[in-house]
This record gives C-alpha cells, sequence and structure tokens, in this order.
C-alpha cells in the first residue's frame, strides 16, 4: 500500500515537472503546475468518468471479436440456445458460453432460462439497427 502511494507520488512530481517545462517554455497556457493539473485531472474526471468508460470499453471489446458479431448477426434473426449457438458456428460449449457471457455482460444480449437451457436473444434490438444504419454491423 504504501509503496503504491510512494509511486503515485513519484509519478505526480514527474508530471508537475513536465508541466512546468511546459509552461516555461511557453508551450502550455498555465501560470501554474500544480493548478494546471488539477484543472486537466478535473476536466478527465468530468468528460471520461471511470465507471461509464469502463463500461464503455465491455461494450467495444465485445464487438471486437469475430465469433461474437458473428453470434450478434444469427440472434438477429431468431433467439437460440447455446447449444444451437455451437452447432451454428462450429464451436464447443465452453467457447459459446464464454462468447455470449460477454456479449450479455456488455449488454447485448439478454439470456432467458426455461428449464435446464437458456434461450438468448438481442437486448436492444433498436441498437443493432442503428449500428447496421451506420455500416458497422
Amino acid at each position: 500500500m504504501r509503496e503504491c502511494l510512494l509511486k503515485s507520488k513519484i509519478s505526480e512530481n514527474r508530471v508537475n515537472r513536465r508541466l512546468a517545462r511546459l509552461i516555461n517554455t511557453g508551450t502550455c497556457p498555465a501560470d501554474n503546475s500544480l493548478e494546471y493539473s488539477a484543472e486537466l485531472k478535473q476536466i478527465a474526471d468530468e468528460v471520461a468518468k471511470v465507471e461509464i468508460v469502463d463500461k464503455q470499453s465491455r461494450f467495444f471489446k465485445a464487438l471486437a471479436d469475430a465469433t461474437r458479431l458473428r453470434i450478434l448477426k444469427l440472434l438477429e434473426v431468431k433467439e437460440l440456445c447455446v447449444c444451437e449457438v455451437m452447432i451454428a458456428l462450429g464451436l464447443t460449449q465452453p467457447t459459446a458460453s464464454h462468447h455470449l457471457g460477454i456479449l450479455e455482460n456488455a449488454g447485448l444480449l439478454k439470456g432467458r432460462k426455461q428449464g435446464k437451457w437458456v434461450y438468448y436473444s438481442i437486448a436492444e434490438p433498436r441498437l443493432i439497427k442503428s449500428m447496421h444504419k451506420l455500416g458497422i454491423l
């Protein structure tokens, strides 16, 4: 814990020295490196909140795989259970479940349990239609 705080302090000192150099050369519009550093951090906190960016990152990571894109396209046609996705794409059960879990965690799919089977469908069909309009799906 103490080591993390020390590394954070060292990093902060380096940042402030770099900002001070930028200010001294006239490259940076600020007068005080500490104040400007705090201002930059505040801007980052306002426009790129960690929780929101984490959710967005999960969403885009879910789309960054060819198998998951194929699953989305299949589920546009109809609701499918894991074994149907396995058969359609030639996947093993653990692989299909893994990809479906990632898509569900990203909010792209929803699962419906019926007995022992879980059926998956598109969580937000409007979102998928919008992605088609943008040419990204």
